[in-house]
């Protein structure tokens, strides 16, 4: 029996999916998950950081931004530049892309208002660990609830994405139209989700972990969860 993948999250104060992300890698997806207090220095044997949703350091200064110097970041940082597997989650998308893991920034919603609800999410690139267990198409449905989610990247930037395929999904709506009414925050073209140009980091603002059960209504965020660990424990 293969050895059980290895999960750290990452937990920053005003981290508020910590728990909610613990229970979906541990419970459900049978990983060895813990917890890394920010203060940490060291991550010490883990196959996958997460950096969870919430609002570290109360969203003070930019989103991610003070974040992005806890110390345990710096190990973050090695961990990532030695091919290590990353997920940055809502508030842990905002943190990658501050600390240069990720092109992009996260900017205020378009309509300036918080956004909590389900949303639609088409897989963009199915060639990653994020999402081999997914077609390229597949539509899935995961929630959002951010007030600082739209993507935005310049013009030279947006262009490396799409050369590179590094646009993993993109807001849709149920029939997998890419329509300004199915973005929920403004994000250009609709982007949602995407990877460093090596693959191993992947942050997107949606919470799979919210979408792990279908008791609760909805288990596309398994799919996520699933795609990575597997590719892990096949690496092993």
């Amino acid at each position: 029996m293969s050895e059980k993948p290895r999960a750290a999250v990452v937990v920053f104060p005003g981290s508020n999916c910590d728990h909610d992300t613990f229970y979906a890698l541990r419970k459900i997806m049978n990983a060895d998950a813990r917890f890394v207090w920010h203060k940490e220095e060291k991550l010490e044997n883990t196959d996958i950081v997460v950096l969870p949703g919430g609002f570290s350091y109360g969203d003070y200064l930019r989103c991610g931004a003070i974040a992005r110097f806890s110390p345990i970041m710096k190990d973050v940082v090695r961990f990532a530049g030695e091919g290590g597997v990353v997920l940055g989650i809502c508030n842990g998308f905002q943190v990658l892309c501050e600390a240069g893991l990720l092109p992009g920034a996260l900017l205020r919603n378009d309509h300036v208002r918080f956004v909590c609800k389900d949303v639609y999410i088409r897989v963009e690139n199915a060639d990653t660990r994020f999402t081999a267990t997914c077609h390229e198409g597949d539509i899935l449905k995961i929630p959002v609830a951010h007030g600082e989610g739209n993507y935005l990247i310049d013009e030279a930037g947006l262009e490396e994405l799409k050369k590179n395929h590094q646009i993993v999904f993109r807001y849709c709506n149920q029939q997998g139209e890419l329509t300004d009414s199915a973005n929920p925050n403004g994000s250009i073209e609709n982007i949602a989700g995407v990877i460093n140009r090596e693959g191993n980091i992947l942050g997107m603002m949606p919470h799979p972990e919210r979408a792990m059960e279908k008791l609760l209504g909805k288990s596309d965020g398994k799919k996520i969860l699933q795609s990575v660990l597997e590719s892990i424990s096949n690496s092993k």
